[in-house]
C-alpha cells in the first residue's frame, strides 16, 4: 500500500510522543484514522462527540504534560470540537486539534460541498492560539511541526491544523526526516541576570514574604520549596495547586483569599508579594475587591502578563521555574524573615481553613473523608458544582502539580471528559471526578466512552436535583425567584446498571469517604451518587452568601 499524507500524520504523531489520541471518526478525517489504525502504536479513543472529545484531550494533556491530541471532521465536527478548545486556551493546554476541510478546489468558494462552512479557520482562530490549513501535501509536515511547536510553547495552548481530504489522500514519499526526527522546541525562556539580580535585592528586604504561583509555575516545585524553607508564605491560582504539597504549613494552597477573609487580613500584614505564571483572574480575586501586598512583583513567561490586572512594582520575563531557581540562589543566607512570621502564617492557616470548614453546613466533612481515603497521588477532576467552588478548589488537600483538573473557563459539564482524558493519561494513578447533576447530565453519553476504554476512575456525582448555584445566585440577587433550576433526570443507579459498572450511593454525610472506598476499590469505571436532598441543601458561598 501507498504512503500518503494521512500515514504522514500518523506517524509524525508517534515521533511527537503522541500514544493517545481522542475524537470522533468522519468522511473528512479517514485517511488519517486509517493510518493511525494501520500503524497501530497509537490509542485512539472514540468519543461520543466532538465536544467531549476536546476535552479530553485537555484533560489528558493537563496530567501528562503533553500533547494532548483531538481529532475531528469538517464543519459541524469542528464546532462541536469549539468549547474543548476554548477550555484549552484557558487552562493553557497544549492541544493539537486535527481537522478535515473539504477538496481544495472547492475551499472557501461557497460551493455547498459536504460539512463545508464559511471561514471554518477563521472559526477556529479565534478559539485556538493559532490555527493553520495544510496547502500542499509537500507542506504538510512543516505545517504539522509548526503547529505541535507552538502548543508546546509557554504559554501553551490549543492550535487547529485543518488538512483537506484530497491532500490526506494524496500519496507522497516518506519524509525521509523520519529517520531522525526530533521536535524542534525552543528552550525555556532564561530570564535576564541583571533582572534576577534586581528581583532578589528588593526581595532580600522583605520580612513578611509571599509566594502566588499558578498554573505557569507548575514546574517549579523546587525552588518554591526551597522559598518556603527560607521563611516565604505561599499560595496559589486553583490551576497552580500542588506546585507545593498543601500539607506544608507554609503552604495555604487555592484558599487564596476571595471569600477567605482571614486570608484576606494576612496579605495587609505582609510586605512583599512575588507572582509567578499567574494571572490573578478576576475570578479568584472576586473580580480584583481581594486586596494583595502593595509591593507586588511578578515572573511571566508572556511579557504582556505585566500588571494585567494588578499593578505591580517590578517584572521580570522568564519561564518561572529557572527565575525562582535563580532567585533562591541568590537569596541564600541573605533573607531574613521575621521570626515570628512562619508561626503567624501557620496558625492563620489552620484558622482560615477551620472557618471555611464551617460554612459547609452537612459538608464540613466532605473534604477530610475523601482525603483519607484517596491514594496520595490521586488525580482529582471537577467539574462546576457548588461543592467544588468551595471545598474542592479551597480546602481539599493537593501534593502533586499534576494531580489538578478542572474547567478554568468556569464551564459547566466539563468533568466527566476531563476525567477521561486524565484517567488515561494518569499512568496507573487513580481518577476521582466530582461533577454535580446538572453538569453530569449535560455530557453523560461519554459515560460509555469511559466504559468502552475501562477507565479506572469514580465519578462522583453530587445530585441536588437541579443546579444548585443558580438557585444560590436567585436568592440573593433576583428575590427567590428560582426559575428554570430543576431538572428531570434518570435514576442514576438505574443508568451505572445500564452502562454496566458498579454504583454506590451516599444518604448520609458521615458515610461519604466509607463509600467511595467502596468505588475505590473497584478496577474500571464506577460511580458514587451522592443524594444531597437527604443530606441537607448546601449552605451558599461567597458572594452569594449575602442577601
Amino acid at each position: 500500500m501507498s504512503y500518503n499524507v494521512g500515514d504522514l500524520v500518523a506517524e509524525f504523531l508517534g515521533l511527537c510522543g503522541v500514544t493517545t489520541a481522542f475524537g470522533v471518526v468522519s468522511v473528512h478525517n479517514i485517511p488519517m484514522l486509517d493510518g493511525i489504525g494501520r500503524r497501530n502504536a497509537i490509542r485512539f479513543v472514540m468519543a461520543r462527540g466532538e465536544l467531549g472529545a476536546g476535552h479530553m484531550a485537555d484533560g489528558y494533556a493537563r496530567v501528562t504534560g503533553g500533547l494532548g491530541v483531538l481529532f475531528s471532521s469538517t464543519g459541524p465536527g469542528s464546532a462541536n470540537a469549539v468549547a474543548g478548545l476554548v477550555e484549552a486556551g484557558f487552562a493553557g493546554s497544549p492541544v493539537l486539534h486535527i481537522t478535515g476541510q473539504t477538496a481544495t478546489k472547492f475551499v472557501d468558494r461557497g460551493m455547498g460541498t459536504v460539512h463545508d462552512v464559511p471561514d471554518q479557520l477563521g472559526m477556529l482562530r479565534a478559539v485556538s492560539k493559532a490555527a493553520f490549513r495544510v496547502r500542499s501535501a509537500q507542506q504538510a509536515l512543516g505545517v504539522l511541526t509548526e503547529a505541535a511547536v507552538t502548543a508546546l510553547t509557554p504559554p501553551c495552548g490549543p492550535v487547529s491544523v485543518e488538512v483537506p481530504i484530497d491532500i490526506q489522500r494524496t500519496p507522497i514519499e516518506r519524509p525521509a526526516a523520519f529517520d531522525h526526527f526530533v521536535l524542534p522546541l525552543p528552550p525555556r525562556v532564561q530570564p535576564a541576570a541583571a533582572a534576577l539580580d534586581e528581583l532578589a535585592e528588593r526581595v532580600a528586604n522583605a520580612r513578611r514574604p509571599l509566594l502566588w504561583l499558578g498554573n505557569g509555575a507548575r514546574d517549579a516545585g523546587a525552588a518554591a520549596q526551597g522559598l518556603l524553607d527560607l521563611g516565604f508564605g505561599m499560595v496559589t491560582s486553583w490551576a497552580g495547586r500542588g506546585v507545593v504539597p498543601e500539607d506544608h504549613p507554609m503552604n495555604l494552597g487555592g484558599l487564596n483569599g476571595n471569600g477567605a477573609p482571614e486570608v484576606e487580613a494576612f496579605y495587609q500584614s505582609s510586605d512583599l508579594m512575588l507572582v509567578a505564571g499567574s494571572r490573578l483572574r478576576g475570578h479568584e480575586t472576586g473580580e480584583f475587591s481581594v486586596k494583595l501586598p502593595e509591593n507586588l512583583l511578578q515572573i511571566d513567561v508572556d511579557p504582556a502578563a505585566e500588571g494585567r490586572t494588578y499593578p505591580t512594582r517590578f517584572f521580570v520575563h522568564g519561564d518561572a521555574a529557572l527565575a525562582l531557581d535563580g532567585l533562591l540562589q541568590r537569596l541564600k543566607g541573605r533573607l531574613r524573615v521575621d521570626p515570628s512570621f512562619p508561626g503567624e502564617f501557620a496558625a492563620m492557616k489552620q484558622r482560615a481553613q477551620a472557618a471555611f470548614r464551617s460554612t459547609l453546613g452537612p459538608y464540613e466533612s466532605f473534604p477530610a473523608q475523601l482525603r483519607v481515603v484517596l491514594p496520595r497521588d490521586a488525580v482529582w477532576v471537577r467539574d462546576i458544582t457548588i461543592n467544588n467552588s468551595t471545598w474542592g478548589n479551597r480546602l481539599f488537600p493537593l501534593y502533586g502539580p499534576r494531580d489538578n483538573v478542572y474547567p478554568v473557563g468556569a464551564g459547566i459539564g466539563l468533568g466527566l471528559q476531563l476525567g477521561i482524558g486524565a484517567a488515561l493519561g494518569a499512568n496507573g494513578r487513580k481518577t476521582v471526578v466530582m461533577t454535580g447533576d446538572g453538569g453530569f447530565f449535560l455530557n453523560m453519553t461519554e459515560l460509555w466512552t469511559a466504559v468502552q476504554e475501562n477507565t479506572d476512575m469514580v465519578v462522583i456525582v453530587m445530585n441536588d436535583r437541579g443546579y444548585g448555584v443558580i438557585k444560590h445566585i436567585q436568592d440573593a440577587l433576583y428575590g427567590g425567584r428560582r426559575f428554570y433550576g430543576d431538572l428531570l433526570a434518570p435514576d442514576l443507579q438505574q443508568l451505572a446498571a445500564l452502562a454496566g459498572i458498579p454504583s454506590f450511593k451516599v444518604g448520609q454525610a458521615d458515610a461519604f469517604g466509607a463509600t467511595v472506598a467502596q468505588a475505590l476499590a473497584t478496577r474500571g469505571p464506577s460511580l458514587v451518587e451522592v443524594d444531597m436532598t437527604a443530606i441537607g441543601e448546601h449552605p451558599p458561598y461567597f458572594p452569594y452568601d449575602r442577601k
